[in-house]
């Protein structure tokens, strides 16, 4: 579709869905909305709760669910049972004037929100899974998306395609959150875990892109360098679920590779999103940064340069999980919308951005 067009059929559909005169900035600010997922601290919400507010005024494109506070691990965040979940994600959908993706991180093993100890059925690591048979791996995985679809869930930050190539990465490979060291164990229980989320109408988001498993550090700590140890093997897998249509979703990785771009790490380089993930291997559906809040990006960026060159390099989703700091909204669609409006971030990508988000949701059968 022409930009033109495209334009005119944006502004078209907000005009109809929100008032005949609504002021130019009110209309951007919406587009925004869409393009981000963020976290709150609530564990029920009404129509007053300021999640709400902000889904309401801006229609947000999605929420991040945590079940504890990343800083107080006997508190509750968002999830302490099956029952209160449903109720959760029942309310922010019916709140929600747009579709809403409620987002989770349910990989399995040590990466799971939905715990056992909450009342939910155990999920094991990709590296247990992958010890399986296909017919068990299924199995696992029709019961995971049958639990994120009972709770209301839509989107989960899985599966993990990072390939287990370092022994020494401690976020990957430690964790046990790599199927394997090779590229075809890794598709293949990959699009087992991805097939059996799409049944449910839940979209799985494979990540970290271009590749976090040769890692030696951890992005959600500080400055993340794979340039010595980073292969192009590590595309193997998004190659592979691009070209057979299982890839609606992909993560960014906040890792920094010399040999792709000497600038900028994975998450804001237009040279890894735009270039590689788009032009090269195809991608056309909707990239999503991984948290913006961690220390790789966080430490070493601004605000107004962290949702600058994001949203330049070709991510169409900005993830604050507001879990390992917090972001207030107002101030980051404000910002936003000032390097809108100076120039710095044209108006071209926002309306690509968003012409992917509601082309995800409408794909995906997500209302």
């Amino acid at each position: 579709m022409k930009l033109a067009t495209l334009f005119f059929t944006l502004m078209l559909f907000f005009q109809n869905a929100y008032a005949s005169e609504m002021p130019q900035d009110e209309l951007l600010k919406k587009m925004i909305g869409r393009m981000l997922i963020v976290g709150f601290d609530d564990e029920s919400v009404t129509k007053d709760s300021k999640i709400v507010k902000h889904m309401q005024n801006y229609h947000l494109g999605g929420v991040i669910l945590f079940d504890r506070h990343y800083s107080n691990r006997d508190k509750t965040k968002n999830i302490s049972s099956p029952k209160q979940l449903e109720t959760l994600t029942s309310s922010l959908k019916s709140f929600s004037k747009k579709p809403l993706l409620i987002s989770v991180d349910q990989e399995g093993g040590k990466v799971a929100r939905l715990k056992p100890a909450y009342g939910f059925e155990t999920t094991p690591s990709a590296h247990v899974v992958a010890e399986m048979d296909e017919y068990m791996a299924r199995h696992i995985y029709n019961a995971l998306a049958k639990t994120l679809k009972d709770g209301g869930i839509n989107c989960n930050f899985a599966p993990v395609v990072d390939l287990a190539i370092n022994p020494k990465n401690r976020v990957i490979v430690g964790l046990k959150r790599s199927y394997s060291s090779e590229p075809k164990e890794v598709i293949k229980y990959a699009k087992i875990a991805l097939d059996s989320l799409q049944k449910e109408n839940i979209i799985g988001v494979i990540k970290h892109f271009p590749g976090h498993g040769s890692s030696l550090g951890d992005s959600h700590n500080g400055f993340v360098d794979i340039s010595k140890t980073w292969s192009e093997v590590e595309l193997e897998p998004y190659k592979e679920l691009i070209k057979s249509g299982d890839a609606h979703m992909i993560m960014t990785a906040h890792v920094f590779n010399e040999n792709l771009d000497e600038l900028y790490p994975a998450t804001l380089s237009y040279k890894i999103n735009t270039e590689l993930l788009r032009e090269k291997l195809g991608f056309n559906g909707v990239v999503v940064s991984d948290d913006l809040q961690m220390g790789a990006i966080a430490k070493h960026y601004t605000l107004e340069q962290i949702v600058t060159l994001s949203i330049n390099a070709g991510v169409d989703m900005l993830l604050f999980g507001n879990q390992l700091s917090y972001q207030d909204i107002d101030e980051l669609v404000e910002t936003i919308l000032i390097q809108i409006k100076n120039g710095a971030i044209p108006l071209s990508r926002i309306l690509e951005s968003n012409e992917r988000v509601e082309q995800l949701f409408t794909n995906t059968k997500i209302e």
